[in-house]
């Protein structure tokens, strides 16, 4: 286990120097003067416009802006916003656990819902209720984001109206913010008595944005346990489980779902970067404020330094993720403890 910890820690600095270059990279690439942009409909005399081009480095060449990106990065400085003249990792800390709740909530519903229905499709091989999984697993998988998003707001929240619109909370609740996630400390203002009706507030602002986000994976991780557990079902130790006259229910879940499971986690781990990259999209629809509407914003804005940090970050999250759910196939599989 520590190898294969060592190991993939070895190529972590090589990947994420190639991340710092096509961060960098490609903001510059996109049309647009961030001093113009930040200015707004002011207009600025070419000596002014020179000035704050120096004050903020960008009249350097671009490999001299990098390396000195890089040396901020060393020491551990994320860089400033070009707009709000904040530190870049202030803004992060502050926006994160939105974007980590949310996330969190559309995993959550992606294995309470995806998990038994993959294992129930499995089970009823060929009925019509497996055919019924498969092709809501197949249309989850092929909506789009915005357009899921939209069609549900049209529903729910316009129509219905049972869930708000944006948001992460009723603009009537002031919940200090003491975890930075909106259901706990909501949670902990209901029970204080500070602030009556925050927690359902909260949780109403939560449903359709995990939802949205949650679709694709939910989808992705009902197919893949069916998947999973017809081949687990195939083999000889479940015959013999089954003869030696275990319940049904031990027989799929204690050696068949757990046999199963590694593709699964396999696939679980690759629905980070779907997850990060969906929050983007889920984020602008319902003005969620995370890192996904501030990266948007800050493109818009030609924020250089809060675009780089962004999707230094992300990449870091999620090469994270799939070091542990490697480090999670010795858990779930003894057998593989110790392979790389």
């Amino acid at each position: 286990m520590l190898a294969l910890l060592l190991k993939k820690l070895a190529t972590l600095l090589p990947t994420l120097l190639g991340v710092t270059v096509v961060a960098f990279a490609l903001i510059r690439l996109i049309p647009g003067d961030p001093i113009e942009i930040m200015v707004g409909e002011r207009r600025l005399d070419p000596a002014a416009h020179a000035a704050l081009m120096h004050q903020m480095g960008l009249d350097q060449p671009l490999p001299a802006q990098y390396l000195h990106y890089l040396a901020q990065l060393v020491q551990g400085d994320l860089g400033r916003s070009l707009v709000t003249r904040e530190p870049v990792s202030a803004e992060f800390k502050v926006l994160f656990p939105a974007t980590v709740e949310l996330a969190s909530a559309a995993l959550l519903l992606a294995l309470v819902v995806g998990l038994p229905l993959g294992v129930a499709a499995a089970l009823k091989r060929g009925s019509w209720f497996d055919q019924a999984v498969m092709a809501l697993a197949t249309l989850g998988n092929s909506m789009p984001v915005f357009w899921w998003g939209l069609i549900l707001i049209m529903a729910f929240s316009v129509g219905l109206e049972w869930t708000p619109v944006s948001g992460r909370i009723g603009i009537e609740f002031d919940v200090d913010p003491v975890t930075g996630f909106m259901l706990a400390d909501s949670l902990l203002a209901d029970l204080r008595g500070q602030e009556s009706g925050a927690f359902t507030s909260a949780l109403l602002h939560l449903v359709l944005p995990a939802t949205v986000l949650g679709t694709i994976p939910m989808a992705v991780v009902a197919r893949m346990t069916r998947s999973a557990m017809l081949e687990v079902l195939r083999e000889d130790y479940m015959r013999t489980a089954r003869a030696k006259g275990l319940s049904p229910a031990r027989v799929v879940l204690h050696h068949g779902l757990r046999n199963a499971l590694i593709p699964i986690v396999t696939v679980l781990g690759l629905q980070v970067g779907s997850l990060l990259g969906g929050a983007v999209l889920t984020e602008t629809i319902f003005s969620w404020p995370g890192i996904g509407k501030w990266l948007i914003d800050a493109i818009a804005r030609r924020d250089y330094p809060v675009v780089q940090a962004g999707i230094l970050i992300s990449a870091l999250i999620f090469i994270g993720v799939n070091l542990l759910v490697d480090l999670l196939y010795g858990v779930v599989n003894p057998r593989l403890r110790g392979s790389a």
